[in-house]
């Protein structure tokens, strides 16, 4: 899948582990597309990868989602894995999301294969 408004800046840690840090920033009409982004990467990983540390301990996969608006002023946002759903308080004006996904070295290969650098 072509990543949009996501673009992962890759890290590949000497123990073995790898860190994918994505950040942006939208005005209203683009929140929807976002999410759906934040979804479809969640969703692979959950799907490809099983539940994330965070659920269960000694997964393959981690991740830290957080919002603010343009005040920076933190947002609630969470990830609602049965549902596959980003559930987000609402945010008139502009939205910042960072969204760090961490992982093992074939979940790193995996997820590069996923969402390949656009450039």
């Amino acid at each position: 899948m072509e990543l949009q408004y996501l673009l992962f800046d890759f890290t590949d840690e000497e123990g073995g582990a790898c860190s994918f840090d994505a950040m942006a920033s939208v005005l209203p009409a683009g929140l929807v597309p976002l999410l759906g982004e934040v979804e479809a990467v969640l969703g692979w990983a959950h799907r490809e990868f099983g539940a994330p540390s965070a659920e269960g301990g000694g997964a393959e996969w981690d991740f830290d989602l957080h919002a603010a608006d343009e005040r920076d002023v933190p947002l609630a946002i969470s990830y609602d894995v049965p549902r596959a759903r980003v559930i987000l308080a609402a945010a008139p004006g502009r939205v910042t999301l960072t969204l760090p996904v961490t992982g093992s070295r074939l979940f790193g290969a995996a997820f590069r294969d996923a969402f390949p650098d656009p450039d």
